[in-house]
């Protein structure tokens, strides 16, 4: 009979060392599934502030656009509009304007010629 305990108490010891080995992966493998979850929540915690955010700068660009003066403002600068009594001033695109400009230092050619009726006089004599 003592044959059969020791026989039995080591294989207790065997049930009991692979059923704490069991739960101890068992533990691990949830501690993993807590941590994946917690980045889950992070990761959507974030995207939620990101879209508050983006909501609100929506929300006031809307606030924006629905004011008069923007709508005023694009009816004059893509419809080309005016309120009634305002002169509607077209210029010509940059580079036409450039070119149009006097050059740099043409005011200096200028005050370094000789005076009108000198000029004149050259012209005719």
């Amino acid at each position: 009979m003592n044959y059969l305990f020791s026989k039995l108490g080591s294989f207790r010891k065997v049930v009991f060392f692979l059923l704490a080995v069991f739960l101890a992966l068992s533990l691990v493998r949830n501690i993993q599934k807590i941590r994946k979850a917690n980045e889950k929540i992070d990761n959507a915690e974030k995207k939620l502030e990101d879209l508050n955010k983006e909501s609100l700068l929506l929300q006031k660009k809307l606030k924006e656009v629905e004011s008069t003066n923007f709508i005023e403002k694009e009816a004059r600068d893509k419809l080309g509009l005016a309120k009634e009594g305002e002169i509607v001033l077209i210029l010509p695109e940059d580079e036409v304007l450039r070119k149009l400009s006097p050059k740099e230092g043409s005011e200096e050619e200028i005050l370094l010629t000789e005076e009108n009726w000198k000029e004149w006089f050259k012209l005719f004599f």
